[in-house]
């Protein structure tokens, strides 16, 4: 529900109810990750996706059913058939999708989890979206350190807690599969979990040209983007208006400080483009030796030979080495400061997301794996 956050907020706070369509589960080409929401107003106000256009009207109507009755409804859809008129996704793929009412009554907590959601401080939500009683539309808010709400039922409560903690520390969403009274084993009761961790981070080394388009670009892509130069007078935010923040320090003395405060994890990305052996070893030799998303460095092929010489005499092992992106980006042929941006963010989610970076008029396999 992140997409949908704000406007949901919004109206939580003026003392209206809103329906809200959840992605819970995804099967095969589904255009939308878990997660994904579409809000429904009383006034018929919409915002947010489900599907991108192939079932809207369809969770639209049931929005509005659940705003009249109040009752929640995990919806499944599948592939369009020949009739015009299906309800479906023509792109192959199956979603299910959970409807509920979302007032002040039934959602008490939601202004703290907004206001978490904002301080970037870990939360999730565990909705019951499937049960054989009346636990359905039920839910728990999850921190790392406490919760609020409850299903009713304390061993729910307790299995649920357990296992959110897991996703969250994961920075996964998903859903969970009980039986009734919350047995480890079991069917009948499914938990949709909604993770709302902070944003993944992006660490761009070297206050020049090519770190501008790195930095917009990696804030469009939904990172928190900082920016590192051990020369103030090129690293300013009037040179970086695309980061979040832009920091003054040598790149390898910012990162082991960002390390040793656990503020940077699996999901970030490090972007090395100073072309300075001074500058990008030392941060380089950091970088590889911790369990970081992605770790890329700019130069032509001399100057990849020439650093993984030096990081290699720095006693990086070949397993370390291998971890490096460099030359940096995929074959775009990009020139610009602009297209190099764009060949280094594909390079990331390919990488993130086990794409080949092959076109994909040529390929003839799934596109969403």
């Amino acid at each position: 529900m992140r997409d949908v956050l704000d406007e949901v907020l919004a109206r939580w706070t003026a003392g209206e109810a809103v329906a809200v369509g959840t992605v819970v589960a995804t099967f095969s080409s589904a255009p939308r990750s878990p997660g994904a929401a579409m809000m429904v107003a009383e006034d018929g106000t919409v915002s947010g996706s489900v599907s991108g256009g192939c079932v809207e009207g369809a969770v639209y109507e049931l929005g509005r059913a659940a705003l009249a009755d109040g009752r929640p409804v995990l919806q499944r859809y599948g592939v369009s058939d020949d009739d015009a008129f299906a309800v479906g996704l023509t792109c192959g793929g199956i979603i299910d999708v959970f409807v509920e009412k979302v007032d002040r009554a039934g959602f008490p907590e939601l202004a703290e989890l907004a206001e978490s959601v904002r301080a970037e401080v870990p939360v999730a939500v565990a909705t019951v979206i499937a049960h054989p009683g009346d636990l359905v539309g039920r839910r728990i808010v999850v921190w790392p350190d406490r919760v609020a709400g409850t299903t009713g039922s304390a061993r729910v409560d307790a299995a649920i807690t357990d296992d959110a903690r897991g996703l969250l520390a994961g920075g996964r969403t998903g859903a969970l599969s009980y039986g009734p009274d919350g047995e480890r084993r079991g069917e009948g009761l499914r938990v949709f979990v909604n993770s709302y961790e902070p944003p993944p981070r992006l660490l761009v080394f070297g206050a020049i040209d090519f770190a501008a388009a790195m930095a917009g670009m990696g804030a469009f892509l939904g990172y928190r983007v900082t920016v590192c130069d051990a020369r103030p007078v090129f690293a300013t935010t009037s040179r970086f208006p695309g980061a979040h923040e832009v920091v003054v320090d040598w790149p390898h003395r910012y990162l082991t400080a960002e390390l040793a405060a656990g503020r940077v994890d699996e999901r970030t990305a490090v972007c090395v483009l100073t072309h300075d052996p001074k500058f990008d070893v030392p941060v380089l030799e950091v970088a590889l030796r911790a369990k970081l998303g992605y770790v890329g460095a700019m130069g032509s092929r001399r100057t990849h030979a020439d650093r993984v010489e030096r990081l290699r005499a720095a006693g990086l092992t070949e397993a370390e080495l291998g971890r490096l992106a460099s030359p940096i980006g995929l074959d775009l042929g990009a020139r610009t400061p602009e297209e190099t941006a764009v060949s280094i963010a594909a390079e990331i989610i390919s990488l993130r997301w086990g794409g080949s970076g092959a076109r994909l008029a040529q390929g003839t396999e799934r596109i969403h794996k």
